[in-house]
C-alpha cells in the first residue's frame, strides 16, 4: 500500500496507516486552510475552450486555476466550467513531475467521496420505486449486522446514513484497519461488511438522529442494502441506473484494481510535514480547520496505483472533470431524480444546513449558493459544486491529496460564480 513507510516502527506504522485511512476518505469545505504563498515561482498553464462566454471568463478561469498550485503544495490542477456558453477547462502545473507532462481534459482521477452523490443518487431512484423507504431501518435490510457497544441497526434509518445523522462511529479511524494496511503487501483487502464490524465495535458518537457527524460507515451500509434490495452490487446498479443512462465513459468503481484507467496522470502525496498532514479528525461540511503551520517538504510522493476498496461505497470512485460537471448538471437539472426526491436530496435540516443527502451547500460571500460534493483519497482532492438547477457547473481537482490555499479555492468560485 502507498501509506506504508519503510523503517518506521509498527506502531508507528499503524498510526500513520489510520491516519491516512482517514484522510483518504475525508471530505473538506473551500474557505479553509493557509493562503497560498505569494513568493511560488511560476507555474506552467494550459486552457482549452471550447466555447467559451468570454475572454473574461476564460482568464478569470485560467487564473485562478493557476493559484490552486501557487506555491507547490501540489503538482498540478485542473477546472472544467459548463454553463450557458459551453465548456471552459483550464489546467496549471503538471500531471507528472518526472515527464513534464500536463494535465488532459480527458484524464480519470480518484474521485474519493464524490462516490456518495452516486450512492445517494442511487438510493433515492429506489424509493421513488418503492423498493425501499427512506423510513426502513438498518435492520430491515442487514439483520444483525449493526449490533454491538450500544449501536442498534433496529433504531437507525436509512435516511440517517444519507444525512450522517446516524451517530455510527467512523471506521477511517480504528487502529484495527490501520493494523491491516500497515501489513504486508497482498494480504486480502478488508470487505464492506468487515468495515462495518469495525465501527460498530466502538460506541456510537451519540444517539440515532440527535445530530450531525460526518461518517464513511453510512454509505458503506447504503452501499450494502443498495445490493440487498438489488440483488447486484452497487457499482453495477450505479452503472446501470446513472453510468450508462448518462453516457459517463470515464467514470468507474475499481474494486480492488490498483491502476487507474487510460489516460492518466500521476497523483501525488506530499512528504513528511507537508500540509496535508493526515489527521483523525478530516475537515467535514461545515468544519473549520486551524492553520497548518508546519514546513513543507516540497517532494512529492507518487501513490497513484492503491488499492481502493477499503473506501467502497463511501470513496472508490474514479472519474473524469467532464463526467462530474455533466453528472451534477443532469443531477440538478431533474434528469436523475424526480422534484420531490431531489428536493429531499437537497434539505438540510436534519443536519443544521450542512449536509442534505449526497449533496451539500456551499455559500459564497456574493449571496450565491452552490451544491455539490467533494472527494480526497490518496493523490486526489476533487470538488464539483452548481448552481440550484444545474445550468452552471464547476468541477475542479488536484493531482496531490493536499488541500488548496483556502483563499485560492474561494478565489476560483467567486471568479466563476460571482461574475457581474
Amino acid at each position: 500500500m502507498p501509506i506504508r513507510a519503510p523503517g518506521r516502527t509498527r506502531r508507528g506504522r499503524a498510526r500513520a496507516a489510520a491516519l491516512a485511512l482517514a484522510a483518504l476518505l475525508g471530505a473538506a469545505v473551500p474557505g479553509c486552510g493557509a493562503p497560498a504563498d505569494p513568493g511560488a515561482a511560476p507555474t506552467p498553464v494550459a486552457a482549452t475552450v471550447r466555447h467559451s462566454g468570454g475572454p473574461d471568463t476564460e482568464a478569470a478561469l485560467h487564473t485562478a486555476v493557476r493559484r490552486l498550485v501557487a506555491g507547490g503544495r501540489a503538482p498540478g490542477a485542473a477546472a472544467l466550467a459548463l454553463d450557458g456558453g459551453g465548456t471552459r477547462f483550464a489546467s496549471a502545473g503538471l500531471a507528472d513531475v518526472r515527464t513534464g507532462r500536463r494535465i488532459h481534459e480527458s484524464d480519470r482521477f480518484r474521485a474519493g467521496s464524490i462516490t456518495k452523490t452516486f450512492v445517494a443518487a442511487v438510493v433515492l431512484q429506489l424509493a421513488e420505486q418503492r423498493r425501499l423507504d427512506l423510513d426502513d431501518t438498518v435492520e430491515e435490510h442487514l439483520p444483525g449486522l449493526v449490533r454491538g457497544q450500544g449501536n442498534d441497526g433496529r433504531k437507525i434509518t436509512l435516511r440517517q446514513l444519507l444525512t450522517h445523522t446516524s451517530g455510527l462511529f467512523d471506521f477511517a479511524g480504528d487502529q484495527r484497519v490501520a493494523r491491516r494496511l500497515a501489513g504486508p503487501p497482498g494480504a486480502s483487502p478488508l470487505t464492506p461488511r468487515q468495515l462495518v464490524r469495525i465501527a460498530v465495535a466502538h460506541r456510537p458518537q451519540f444517539a440515532p438522529g440527535a445530530r450531525w457527524h460526518y461518517s464513511n460507515t453510512n454509505y458503506v451500509l447504503l452501499g450494502l442494502i443498495v445490493e440487498r434490495v438489488t440483488g447486484r452490487p452497487y457499482a453495477a446498479e450505479t452503472e446501470r441506473r446513472v453510468l450508462t443512462p448518462l453516457a459517463l465513459r470515464g467514470t468507474s468503481f475499481p474494486g480492488t484494481r490498483t491502476t487507474l484507467p487510460t489516460p492518466h496522470g500521476r497523483a501525488y502525496a506530499a512528504q513528511k510535514g507537508a500540509r496535508h498532514r493526515h489527521t483523525p479528525h478530516e475537515r467535514a461540511p461545515g468544519d473549520r480547520a486551524p492553520r497548518d503551520r508546519t514546513p513543507h517538504d516540497r517532494t512529492p510522493r507518487d501513490v497513484t496505483d492503491l488499492d481502493p476498496s477499503p473506501a467502497s461505497a463511501a470513496g472508490e470512485a474514479i472519474s473524469t472533470l467532464d463526467d462530474l460537471a455533466r453528472f451534477y448538471a443532469a443531477l440538478l437539472r431533474g434528469e436523475v431524480l424526480g422534484p420531490a426526491a431531489l428536493r429531499r436530496m437537497r434539505d438540510t435540516t436534519a443536519a443544521d444546513g450542512r449536509y442534505g443527502m449526497g449533496l451539500f451547500p456551499v455559500r459564497l460571500s456574493c449571496g450565491v449558493t452552490l451544491w455539490g460534493h467533494n472527494g480526497r483519497i490518496s493523490g486526489s482532492y476533487v470538488q464539483v459544486v452548481a448552481t440550484p438547477g444545474g445550468r452552471h457547473v464547476l468541477a475542479y481537482r488536484l493531482n496531490s491529496d493536499v488541500l488548496p490555499p483556502s483563499a485560492a479555492e474561494r478565489d476560483l468560485l467567486k471568479a466563476e460564480f460571482c461574475r457581474t
